[in-house]
């Protein structure tokens, strides 16, 4: 079963829209319920009126001719064939003639006594077919017209069909009504939703200001419902804040308590002299060299995640790349960038420090050209964007089964060649902490092709 969008405003307006619509729904039943009823009882009121008004109208004469112009007020009665018909029947012995409306141009049968009966009252209503197919509603009575106990049957039509069309009518006029009413309704009550979740989109474009280091905190006047969460996120940032100095301070007290023993050390080393000064000189360089390389990681991983740094990668590359070209004039080095800006998310010196490893390397390796190339790679769906570093070199490259060995801390494939060979290393730790991937391949220079990707806040 598919779960429900995770949008809080599609949620709740949902909601209110089925219980809006819900709402009218019921409306429009119970009043055209309700009209329905009225319609019937006036219906059947103004044809009781009528069939008295007849009652009162018609009389017979000595020789039991029934006699009488009933005028009943309703123009309907003169229509022909118009569903409002009226006629008086003899109804027992001495009373002859029949009587009936200018619009009954056809008799009108009527049931039998035994299929509808009549009431205490004498009276009785039934359902009949009209001249033209309608639907008539009748009331008939039965009425003694003097005192020889004469009677006569007195019969009252309305065109029920005509009823029937008024309330259809009605009802088609109240559905339009309401349905204008229910668009209005949902519309003001979808932008009333969404001005009232427009705080919580403030919040949320503040914290993402926040994590791509464009703002230290969350700024601004909030409702009082959410003015508490953005205390308390606050209040967190500046804990986060709190622990990465911390961690930076203690980082920087440990590499100075270090220092000192390390170089009394290497001095000692280089006075003693000898094959015994010489390593001892070699191991202290290397403690050096591991302790920087473990105290780089330690403030990186201190700092990831937790307060983001906004780094310009175009001019830090050229930078580098120049200063590099002075270094190793033997070497061509090309330059490749992106036309539009990419902002690294991470601290320059981390970025310094995994460019000169990658370059010193090809740099040192390179026979006679080295290449560096800078673009922007798209993130897949829902994920951060991405700047790719590519540096490749013309030089004798790595083989492919010992590609993973050569990041390896201290490996070195060529012993004739200077390094510690902790500099791709360095460079494999960097790009882990930053969440990011580091690929060595063979390039089409000829040499090795080392491709960084990073996070990108552009």
């Amino acid at each position: 079963m598919r779960s429900w969008p995770r949008s809080l405003a599609f949620r709740v307006i949902a909601f209110s829209t089925v219980w809006a619509i819900l709402t009218l729904v019921v409306i429009f039943t119970l009043i055209t319920t309700l009209y329905r009823q009225a319609s019937e009882r006036g219906f059947d009121s103004l044809l009781s009126a009528h069939l008295f008004n007849l009652i009162g109208s018609v009389g017979v004469s000595e020789g039991g001719q029934l006699t009488g112009a009933p005028d009943l007020g309703d123009l309907r009665f003169s229509e022909p064939n118009s569903g409002w018909y009226w006629s008086v029947e003899p109804a027992s012995e001495g009373v002859h003639g029949d009587l009936h409306s200018s619009s009954m141009t056809k008799a009108i049968p009527s049931p039998s006594v035994a299929e509808v009966p009549f009431n205490a009252s004498f009276q009785r209503s039934y359902s009949a077919d009209g001249i033209e197919g309608e639907q008539l509603e009748v009331f008939e009575s039965e009425f003694v017209l003097d005192a020889k106990n004469r009677a006569a049957r007195f019969r009252v039509m309305g065109n029920q069909t005509e009823l029937e069309q008024e309330i259809a009518t009605f009802q088609r006029r109240l559905l339009t009504y309401l349905s204008l009413f229910g668009v209005g309704m949902i519309a003001i009550n979808a932008i009333a939703i969404l001005l009232g979740l427009q705080p919580l989109r403030r919040v949320r474009n503040a914290l993402a200001m926040v994590r791509e280091g464009t703002a230290q905190r969350l700024d601004g006047r909030f409702p009082a419902e959410i003015e508490p969460l953005a205390n308390e996120t606050n209040a967190l940032i500046e804990n986060n804040r709190r622990i990465v100095e911390r961690s930076r301070t203690q980082v920087g007290n440990l590499a100075h308590s270090l220092k000192t023993p390390l170089a009394v050390l290497l001095n000692e080393a280089r006075a003693l002299g000898g094959a015994k000064g010489q390593l001892i000189a070699e191991q202290a360089a290397s403690m050096q060299k591991q302790v920087d390389h473990y105290l780089q990681r330690a403030r990186v991983a201190a700092q990831r995640d937790s307060v983001v740094y906004r780094t310009p990668v175009t001019p830090l590359v050229q930078r580098m790349v120049r200063v590099l070209q002075k270094l190793n004039p033997q070497a061509a080095l090309s330059l490749s960038l992106p036309a539009t800006d990419i902002v690294f998310a991470g601290e320059r010196e981390d970025l310094e420090e995994l460019l000169g490893n990658l370059l010193d390397n090809a740099m040192k390796w390179a026979r006679s050209a080295v290449a560096v190339s800078v673009k922007l790679v798209a993130g897949t769906e829902g994920s951060a964007n991405l700047f790719e570093i590519a540096i490749e070199d013309d030089g004798p490259g790595i083989p492919d089964d010992k590609a993973r060995e050569v990041l390896q801390r201290g490996r070195r494939l060529d012993e004739t060649k200077p390094g510690s060979g902790l500099g791709l290393a360095i460079v494999a730790d960097l790009v882990n902490e930053y969440g990011g991937s580091l690929a060595l391949e063979r390039s089409v220079m000829g040499g090795l092709k080392a491709m960084v990707r990073l996070r990108s806040l552009q």
